[in-house]
């Protein structure tokens, strides 16, 4: 019988991609959960396999619903379990609250619960996120970064939220004896990434102008904020890792790159690729601007790389390229998108 590895959230950003790794790097058979209404956008060049049953499937399955989580659960009986479906937009939650709140943590119990329920054995990804360490003052930073002992301090309900859910990873661990490790991923990206993220909105903002469908303006929210990078192909082979190299269970890791700068910097980065870039002007949008934000995200990854070997390898340079052509190439097909 072929390994199964399912994937709550499988048509988001990382999601996707973690299946296209999983497609090349091993002979598992993958299947995607998705709610009936999820966009297929990033899976689009993945549907003739799904459609063919080559090693790739879909289930419906929605976290607010724990009837369709058992339903899932039963049918597939993975070996493995990727849960990165949330709502996961730090910026939508200020408005979303309850929903953001509901999804995630409730969520994330509703999905261990039916595995504990059926009496399921599989080795357990939870992501939560950097963002639960929210903004550290400079002076309390460590020297060598966020590390996994940082102290908590959310920015938003989404990191409250990713608070929820990093603790009831480690609670299910620690009282069921249940193989199950958390992830806080710092920023990550890449092609597919949402546009909701402030390097991908640049990205599709440049994209829009160059193909005449905007006026030569990106709009910005809050430019100062400090953020390293890492590339989400690069984190999705983390967590391959995660759950093949001597998995622990309850353990809990900062994953990110080592690329450190200021969110202006990237937009300057992003209009340098652009033959028109020193054309754009920049204006702050007050809409773009969070009521507090995690402005000081900087990751110590040694104790995950120390365990598993893991660094990461795509350059920022790439990884800014590669989502810049991403946006290009969409607007092609989409033409305008919403300004956001």
């Amino acid at each position: 019988m072929a390994v199964k590895a399912l994937i709550t959230g499988m048509t988001g950003m990382v999601g996707s991609h973690l299946a296209d790794f999983l497609l090349e790097n091993t002979d598992w058979e993958i299947c995607g959960m998705q709610r009936w209404r999820s966009p297929l956008d990033n899976i689009q060049h993945l549907l003739s396999r799904i459609n063919r049953h080559d090693r790739i499937s879909v289930e419906y399955g929605d976290l607010n619903d724990q009837s369709s989580l058992l339903h899932v659960l039963k049918k597939i009986r993975p070996e493995y379990i990727f849960h990165l479906a949330a709502q996961s937009y730090p910026q939508t939650s200020f408005t979303a609250p309850i929903d953001t709140l509901n999804t995630n943590i409730l969520g994330t119990c509703r999905l261990l619960e039916s595995v504990r329920l059926l009496d399921l054995k599989p080795i357990i990804h939870v992501c939560a996120s950097s963002e639960v360490f929210g903004r550290i003052p400079p002076e309390k930073k460590p020297a060598t970064g966020i590390d996994e002992e940082c102290p908590f301090h959310p920015a938003s309900p989404y990191a409250i939220s990713k608070i929820g859910t990093d603790l009831l990873g480690r609670y299910y661990a620690e009282a069921y004896g249940m193989t199950i490790m958390t992830t806080r991923m710092f920023t990550h990206t890449g092609p597919r990434r949402g546009d909701v993220f402030h390097e991908s909105t640049f990205a599709k903002q440049i994209a829009m102008i160059e193909a005449g469908i905007s006026e030569p303006v990106v709009k910005v929210g809050n430019l100062k904020s400090l953020r390293t990078y890492a590339d989400v192909r690069d984190a999705v082979r983390a967590y391959y890792l995660l759950v093949t190299k001597n998995p622990i269970p309850g353990a809990y890791y900062n994953i990110g790159g080592t690329y450190t700068c200021e969110v202006g910097d990237t937009l300057n980065k992003l209009l340098s690729f652009s033959p028109i870039g020193k054309n754009i002007r920049i204006e702050v949008d007050p809409q773009r601007l969070r009521p507090i934000d995690a402005d000081l995200q900087v990751p110590d990854c040694r104790k995950f790389m120390n365990h598993t070997g893991w660094k990461p390898e795509i350059p920022f340079e790439q990884t800014m390229s590669d989502l810049l052509n991403y946006w290009r190439d969409k607007i092609k097909v989409t033409g305008a998108c919403l300004d956001r």
